[in-house]
């Protein structure tokens, strides 16, 4: 069903790939948009227990997109290092496929939003949570469930390590 990396030198471990989505503040969102355009966004997120959650409006492209079909992909870039004098960057990525669902349940939803908030604010935890009170009725929580991910990096990096 998903395609096998060429460059199988250059595949990132799934313990890799885990460290790359822990490390992450931002990732690119892919959903199929409006007349079968691809549409990415970039955004915040937490990952945990082979999920990706985030967090946007209640209303718009991602959701719409999302509800017309739950399938998607998310990229977290970790490195990415220009080296002029090689032609070429030094870079690490992750590329995670799954299916998106909106989290309804009010426990469930409070408790994505905390995880989310935990992850940029964790000594914060007074102001987040007032945060979160204020606005719980605003923001939907999105989840993705992982079911393939394959991470690459350069071969100069593959080569350090040897």
């Amino acid at each position: 069903m998903f395609r096998e990396m060429r460059r199988k030198r250059q595949e990132l471990s799934f313990e890799d790939c885990i460290d790359v989505l822990k490390k992450g503040t931002s990732g690119v969102l892919a959903v199929a948009g409006d007349d079968d355009f691809p549409y990415a966004v970039p955004l915040s997120y937490v990952y945990e227990d082979s999920k990706i959650i985030f967090h946007c409006a209640k209303t718009g492209h991602k959701l719409d997109a999302i509800a017309r079909n739950n399938k998607v992909s998310f990229c977290v870039i970790d490195k990415d290092d220009v080296v002029p004098k090689e032609y070429t960057s030094y870079f690490r990525s992750v590329i995670a496929f799954g299916k998106a669902r909106i989290l309804d349940e009010e426990t469930e939803k409070r408790t994505a939003l905390e995880k989310l908030a935990e992850r940029y604010s964790p000594e914060e935890v007074e102001g987040r949570m007032q945060e979160i009170e204020k606005q719980f009725k605003h923001v939907c929580m999105v989840e993705v469930t992982i079911e393939h991910m394959t991470g690459k990096e350069a071969i100069e990096l593959v080569r350090m390590k040897e």
